[in-house]
């Protein structure tokens, strides 16, 4: 890398992708360098309309651009793995939305193929680059709270357009696989580890994606936890986090609310009338901070990304997976300590 900034290239031309851009656009560590899409024509106007400088007609393409430094990757969740491994096999570094991939082996694969072609690839979770979240992180860490002994995790939406690919059973549609990430990543970032086994229940549309799933989450430490979201409420992201010495709340955002700053309420104590501590911190787009990290990372090495590690990526992957099979199967799915595979 050199002090020029890092030039990114986007696959596909969706609304992520464009909001991804105008986000990055006032960094000057990262510049969005091209853009593609199948359709030549969309790609010449979605450029032409976001400010790219230039387009690509196909993906392929794009990868094969010597001008290229690296690979955001905003699909359907059903092509990132496909094309995150196409991009590391032309040696270019890939940030992929999340969630990662359809399932743990998916995501195992991602990475074994980034090791093997020497170059990066992580998990794009823009709340994971905000401050809020380092400070969260820091609380933890420090025992602030002392020992955690419940979270509960939430987000939800209201999603009910037929033609959105968030409902698309062969795109990877689905409330777990959407919101649920976000909520399910908390849950792993808090808690250090993946559970030891899950339950699950959930309300499917006639096409099979899942609306609503709510799980319940047990850990080897003795932690519990509850995870919910959906495609079926007014808006909510929340996540409460217990103790053996305090409470944190916190609504770990993506980006700056319209209606103040970010803040996470801190319970130092166990007192029924202990007062919760209001932390505000500085929250910016977090496109742009992810973004920024990323081209850190790539820049000085994997200590300067703020994001998930593969670890903690590959863990919330294999408690995706076992949430589904729990929610269709009725059963506790138990989580293999070592690897992604599920012992129902």
């Amino acid at each position: 890398m050199t002090d020029r900034p890092l030039r990114l290239g986007v696959l596909g031309a969706a609304n992520i992708a464009r909001n991804f851009i105008a986000g990055v656009a006032p960094s000057t560590r990262v510049a969005v360098a091209a853009v593609a899409s199948r359709d030549p024509a969309k790609a010449e106007a979605f450029a032409r309309e976001t400010g790219v400088p230039r387009f690509h007609g196909s993906y392929e393409a794009l990868l094969a651009d010597p001008e290229i430094d690296a690979v955001y990757v905003p699909l359907p969740n059903s092509l990132h793995a496909e094309w995150a491994i196409r991009a590391v096999e032309h040696g270019k570094p890939v940030l992929c939305e999340k969630p990662l991939a359809l399932n743990a082996a998916e995501a195992q694969a991602m990475f074994s193929a980034a090791r093997r072609h020497g170059v990066a690839l992580v998990e794009a979770f823009p709340y994971l680059a905000q401050v809020q979240t380092a400070k969260l992180r820091e609380l933890i860490a420090a025992g602030a709270i002392g020992k955690v002994r419940t979270i509960q995790s939430a987000f939800g939406i209201t999603s009910a357009d037929p033609a959105n690919i968030r409902l698309s059973p062969v795109l990877g549609g689905g409330a777990l696989l959407d919101a649920g990430s976000y909520a399910t990543s908390l849950i792993r970032i808090v808690a250090g580890a993946r559970p030891s086994r899950v339950h699950a229940t959930a309300r499917f549309a006639g096409n099979g994606v899942d609306l609503t799933t709510v799980a319940t989450l047990e850990f080897a430490s003795g932690l519990l936890a509850q995870m919910s979201c959906s495609f079926e409420t007014g808006y909510h992201r929340h996540a409460l986090i217990t103790g053996t010495g305090g409470v944190i709340e916190t609504n770990f955002l993506n980006h700056p609310p319209r209606s103040g700053p970010a803040v996470l309420q801190v319970k130092r104590g166990i007192a029924f009338d202990a007062a919760f501590e209001p932390l505000e911190v500085p929250a910016g787009n977090g496109f742009l901070r992810e973004a920024e990290s990323f081209a850190d990372m790539l820049a000085h090495g994997p200590d300067r990304w703020t994001g998930a590690s593969e670890a903690e990526s590959i863990d919330i992957m294999a408690t995706l997976d076992a949430i589904a099979t729990s929610a269709r199967s009725g059963q506790w799915v138990e989580l293999a300590d070592d690897a992604p595979s599920l012992r129902a």
